[in-house]
Formats: structure tokens, sequence, C-alpha cells
């Protein structure tokens, strides 16, 4: 049976869309360096497209990784001051469970 011939009733229930609203400047900071990412990777890109030499290519692609590093930094610690207190202070010990389950990709 295709997945849309299937009713409603048999499939699970959508779990609901969390959602983390962010200061103004906490989310420009976020975009910002979520822009300079974009554009090292536009580099990359260019650099391939023109036959630049291998060693180049992976030094640039080490500083995309080490600014994609530092932007889960920031945000890891954004959310531990402030969704996984909150939570906390609200009872709910499972967020430390969530937490766990986030650092362990993290660091694959």
């Amino acid at each position: 049976m295709s997945p849309s011939k299937i009713s409603a009733a048999t499939q699970a229930p959508a779990v609901p869309k969390r959602t983390k609203k962010r200061t103004e400047g906490d989310q420009k900071k976020l975009l910002f360096r979520l822009n300079r990412i974009e554009g090292q990777i536009k580099g990359i890109r260019t650099m391939l497209e023109n036959d630049a030499y291998c060693p180049d290519i992976l030094i640039q692609v080490a500083a995309a990784n080490a600014a994609l590093n530092a932007f889960n930094k920031v945000l890891l610690a954004e959310h531990i001051q402030t969704c996984v207190v909150r939570d906390l202070r609200n009872g709910k010990t499972e967020t430390i469970d969530e937490l766990i389950s986030t650092v362990q990709k993290l660091m694959k």
C-alpha cells in the first residue's frame, strides 16, 4: 500500500514542531556567522571550478568546518542557557536526554 493511501488513523501522531524565539541581536549574530560560512562554501566551489590546487581547497574546507563548529558552539551554549534551563525549571527532565543525544551527534 502506498504511503498516500494509509489512513490518518494508522499513521503515527505528528510530533509538535518545537521553535525557539531568539532576540533580534542573537538572530543577527547567528545569521552573520552563517552568511560568512556560505561565502566560504561559495569560495570553495569557485576554487574547484577554477582547478585550484588540492591542498589549497582542503585548507579552505578546514576553515569552513571550523566556522561551522564555532557556530554550533554558540548555538549550543544559547540552547543550554535558555531552553534547557527553562525546561529543567519546569520539571521537564527529559530535556537532559535530548541534550545528551544532541551533543553525541555533534561529537561524531
